[in-house]
């Protein structure tokens, strides 16, 4: 049976200090932002997944976007290296916390940089975005880690938005979810679906046809349900404030050994 594991981080109460780097900067209201993360943990809780909430770490800014410290194939954890420099005290706790759960870890190493925002996994295919948080080695670590075990990694050039999954995440079928503006190689992807909305472009496959998405993206929920699907639209705009998306405040562990 697969395993139906989050990895979840509460947020700093220096939230609202977190980096910007694509999009001008607002006010964020961390108490609102608490609420919201709270609701995006219930709504994980509710759909079947058990949540690992990591040690907080309040002095790190954007700590509650766990997904950038670590990704996960099969049951191997790989430990980033964040290309933030302020960004890198936050793996610690999650690696005590991968490793609680029996996974191998792994580790991306000086001269690397990698942020799991940049990782979009489809099946045994890893896009890896090359842009300005995971650099040329970073992606030759990743390679390294995961094509051993059955991964192909297909590096994408990434220059218009923070993350690759700021602009694409994928459906339970594969095909890629997506804004042409935002993309600097749409040809790679074999399978797209472009979507009306900036923040369609995100999605968390929940399981049984189940996607939780924003509920800033209230057409695209409207076009995935015409196509079979359903939304599970949750509020985190105080966090999209900070080039937050559903994906990147959690890490999804499908592949845990039992």
């Amino acid at each position: 049976m697969p395993s139906k594991k989050a990895l979840v981080r509460r947020p700093s109460p220096r939230l609202a200090e977190g980096l910007v780097t694509h999009i001008d900067r607002e006010k964020v209201d961390v108490d609102l932002a608490v609420e919201q993360w709270e609701g995006y943990v219930e709504a994980l809780r509710g759909h079947g997944w058990e949540t690992v909430e990591v040690d907080p770490a309040d002095d790190c800014p954007d700590s509650v976007f766990v997904e950038d410290t670590v990704v996960m194939y099969k049951n191997v954890a790989l430990i980033t290296r964040p290309g933030a420099e302020s960004r890198r005290e936050e793996t610690l706790g999650v690696e005590e916390a991968v490793a609680s759960l029996g996974c191998s870890v792994n580790w991306i190493w000086e001269p690397g940089t990698l942020d799991g925002g940049d990782v979009l996994k489809v099946g045994d295919t890893i896009y890896v975005g090359r842009g300005g948080r995971t650099n040329a080695a970073g992606v030759q670590q990743l390679r390294a880690a995961f094509e051993p075990l059955g991964a192909r990694v297909v590096a994408v050039p990434v220059s218009k938005v923070l993350h690759l999954k700021s602009a694409i995440t994928a459906l339970p079928d594969g095909t890629i979810l997506g804004r042409i503006p935002q993309l600097d190689a749409p040809s790679l992807f074999p399978r797209f679906l472009p979507v009306p909305e900036e923040s369609g472009a995100h999605v968390v496959l929940l399981g049984g046809g189940k996607l939780l998405m924003a509920a800033s993206a209230p057409k695209t929920a409207e076009l995935l349900a015409d196509l079979g699907h359903e939304p599970v639209p949750v509020d985190i705009g105080e966090f999209e404030k900070l080039e937050g998306c559903v994906t990147c405040l959690s890490v999804r562990m499908r592949d845990l050994y039992a």
